[in-house]
């Protein structure tokens, strides 16, 4: 049968920063709620975009050439390949909706690293 998942109740699974888990599914793209506070890594996902959509709190992500601010109820779509680098000066519930393919840091590897077995705990 069928039933809705309250968003809210999802982020209860993350219990620390930086360390997103996957909350759904929809064919390939996979729904992962994460709470950051202060910064990731610099890092790019080479063949996979990812957007970012904030359930609370703001977000600001690096790019090599300009930063997008992001407010509760902002997306961003970070295009294939570009690099970035999400930080938070503040608790931050974010929506990544990604590839399952994805790797969490691209190429860069960092204690903050989750791998996908990770996520789906």
């Amino acid at each position: 049968m069928l039933s809705p998942t309250a968003l809210a109740t999802a982020f209860d699974r993350v219990t620390d920063y930086w360390s997103p888990k996957v909350i759904g599914q929809v064919n390939d793209q996979l729904l992962k709620a994460a709470k950051l506070k202060g910064e990731l890594v610099w890092h790019a996902h080479d063949g996979q975009d990812e957007l970012f959509y904030i359930v609370k709190g703001s977000l600001r992500i690096e790019f090599e050439t300009e930063v997008v601010a992001l407010e509760q109820g902002d997306f961003l779509t970070v295009p294939s390949g570009v690099r970035h680098n999400p930080v938070a000066e503040d608790e931050c519930w974010v929506l990544l909706i990604e590839p399952a393919s994805t790797l969490h840091t691209g190429a860069e590897r960092t204690s903050r690293t989750r791998s996908l077995e990770e996520q789906l705990r």
